[in-house]
């Protein structure tokens, strides 16, 4: 199904040399036309690695997304896009607001504009994040869940969600949101916890460094980016999405404490240290949240696949071969 339809599609990716940009890209490669758009900002998590094994099969633009014209010519000649651009540090966006907003909240308003002007055929995706709901009325977390956001971040991307329902609904471009949880595998970002704190964990895994845990009693739920890839596409491919918003998760829930012992176990040795929370992320933790997939599972039978102590083996197997790739020098 998802060959067939995809066969001689365009598709563009924004933020394509990222984490969950470049494993669509790497998926979708050998079935149709891909174009890549990444400005390679160091702070954002774009790495070219992550495309090395399908570059001579994509087109690649290094550009930012907030040119007028890098973004009129990405949309012109496009099928779908997969809006995966964006700036995903919420400590970023509490410290540099204003960057944060040209990218998570400006920056997706040219794209839709453009589309508009010069393509309002074209379907989009858009990779939003659970973190909009803030610290949670109820779990797990479903999409009628009030919006109610702790950070600059979350205030933008709450934004770039209702520019593409607008546009969905008073033009007819065909937009539909991810609501992602923790997304991990191979790819992620680990020279920082810029991405996700899975990825400072593996970098101190990988040099031997105890694990810091702050708190550690926190529930979380995680998907493997693989199933995410897959949520990804099922969305795109649906024509019932359009205008619509989905939960990703798990039924899977666990705590950062036992997470970090999972990742000690899976690699076989390693140690950890429960910290009390920095200040500046206490006032913007969320506690206890996980998500509440039900809705793309009834809709699109979305259901993730690859449970947490595989695909925890998946990713450090993955670092522990490349790790040279992603590794802070």
């Amino acid at each position: 199904m998802i060959d067939s339809f995809f066969k001689d599609k365009r598709v563009s990716i924004t933020g394509g040399a990222g984490f969950i940009g470049s494993a669509i890209a790497r998926r979708l490669a050998n079935l149709c036309e891909v174009t890549i758009v990444d400005s390679l900002t160091p702070e954002f998590g774009g790495n070219l690695k992550n495309l090395e094994e399908v570059k001579s099969l994509v087109k690649i633009k290094i550009a930012d997304i907030r040119d007028k014209t890098t973004v009129e010519d990405l949309v012109k000649n496009t099928d779908i896009i997969f809006n995966m651009a964006g700036q995903t540090s919420h400590m970023d966006s509490m410290k540099e607001p204003f960057i944060d907003l040209e990218i998570n909240t400006h920056a997706q308003l040219l794209i839709l504009e453009a589309m508009r002007m010069y393509n309002p055929k074209a379907k989009i995706i858009f990779a939003s994040t659970r973190q909009i709901y803030g610290r949670p009325n109820y779990l797990p977390v479903d999409e009628n869940h009030p919006i109610s956001p702790v950070d600059v971040n979350s205030i933008n991307k709450n934004a770039g969600e209702q520019y593409h329902l607008l546009y969905n609904d008073v033009y007819g471009i065909r937009s539909s949101i991810l609501r992602l949880t923790n997304t991990y595998g191979p790819g992620m970002r680990i020279k920082d916890s810029r991405q996700t704190f899975i990825g400072i964990w593996i970098q101190n895994m990988m040099k031997n460094k105890t694990l810091e845990v702050w708190g550690g009693d926190q529930i979380r739920d995680f998907n493997y980016v693989d199933d995410v890839v897959n949520a990804f596409l099922s969305v795109a491919m649906s024509n019932d999405s359009d205008g619509q918003i989905f939960n990703l998760g798990s039924k899977e829930f666990i705590s950062l404490y036992q997470l970090a012992n999972l990742l000690i176990s899976v690699n076989g040795s390693g140690n950890l240290e429960i910290k009390d929370f920095p200040k500046e992320r206490k006032k913007i933790d969320i506690g206890n949240v996980y998500s509440d997939y039900s809705k793309i599972n009834n809709s699109l039978s979305w259901e993730p696949t690859v449970n947490l102590e595989t695909g925890i083996k998946l990713t450090l197997d993955y670092y522990k071969s490349h790790g040279e790739n992603y590794l802070e020098e």
